[in-house]
């Protein structure tokens, strides 16, 4: 699968745009409009010092040859047109994820393989809206995909065995290691792992048991892990936990939701890639 389409050109959406035109595939970047669009030159300059430090074959010439393969378009119709497969990665929210796929299912090819890189929806909460279930399923990807190269592959009852080890081949293809996950499960492996973790993180600050930075430190210092909790919100942006908790079933999280709203995201902190979450980066 050569010609690649990715539906939101976000924090995760523009890293799956820019890894795999860094792989050799040809990708059309879609999103909603022009002006957000002509933004992701900005985003590629952020990204190409990032793959020199941190991927030892990363050079120059094959970074602006990645940026060579990438074509945007603000027109679905014309970003499906030759896509083999499609990667959605627009807002966390189940009816947004279902109209989007509707539109999709009635303008892509017939070849074209369907993949969602939800990362708490299950794929059969989503499958009938394509109007081609056997095709569709989950590739989901973790943020800083270039190095935390994972690619969870998971399918629902009535995807096509085919099209489930096309895209562990196609995940391989672009540099990942394909996880096949067995049975459907919210979260997959990595978020039913770390959501909770990130959750609680979230509870301490909103209770005002200590700052984010004796949060982390706490947790870096007890088990040498390299990110505490909320540099992990600021890698993944300050969008994806305010989505995922502002109708919350948890009161406390609701308002760790709010908070991030008023005191981040409405001043244009948005995480790491902005240069500002809950710590400010160069």
């Amino acid at each position: 699968m050569q010609h690649l389409t990715v539906l939101g050109t976000g924090v995760l959406g523009s890293q799956i745009i820019f890894q795999a035109a860094y792989s050799g595939k040809d990708v059309v970047a879609y999103d909603i409009s022009d002006e957000i669009l002509a933004k992701l030159p900005e985003r590629w300059e952020y990204l190409k010092p990032l793959y020199l430090r941190d991927l030892p074959d990363a050079t120059t010439e094959k970074l602006d040859a990645a940026v060579a393969r990438i074509r945007a378009s603000s027109d679905l119709g014309d970003a499906l047109k030759d896509a083999d497969i499609v990667i959605e990665a627009v807002p966390e929210r189940l009816d947004i994820k279902q109209q989007t796929w509707e539109k999709v299912g009635e303008l892509a090819p017939e070849k074209t393989i369907f993949c969602t890189n939800s990362s708490t929806l299950l794929p059969s909460d989503i499958a009938k809206f394509t109007g081609r279930p056997a095709q569709f399923l989950a590739l989901h990807f973790a943020n800083e995909v270039w190095i935390n190269n994972t690619g969870e592959v998971m399918g629902h009852a009535d995807t096509d065995p085919k099209a489930f080890e096309a895209v562990a081949v196609f995940a391989e293809e672009i540099g990942m290691v394909p996880i096949r996950i067995h049975k459907e499960q919210p979260g997959y492996v990595l978020n039913s792992l770390l959501v909770p973790f990130l959750s609680a993180a979230g509870q301490l600050l909103v209770r005002g048991v200590a700052t984010p930075e004796d949060i982390d430190n706490t947790w870096k210092i007890a088990t040498k892990s390299p990110l505490g909790p909320f540099e992990i919100y600021d890698v993944v942006g300050m969008m994806t936990p305010y989505m995922l908790n502002k109708d919350s079933d948890n009161p406390v999280m609701r308002e760790f939701a709010e908070m991030i709203k008023r005191d981040y995201i409405d001043k244009g902190y948005l995480g790491k890639g902005s240069g500002r979450g809950f710590y400010t980066y160069e």
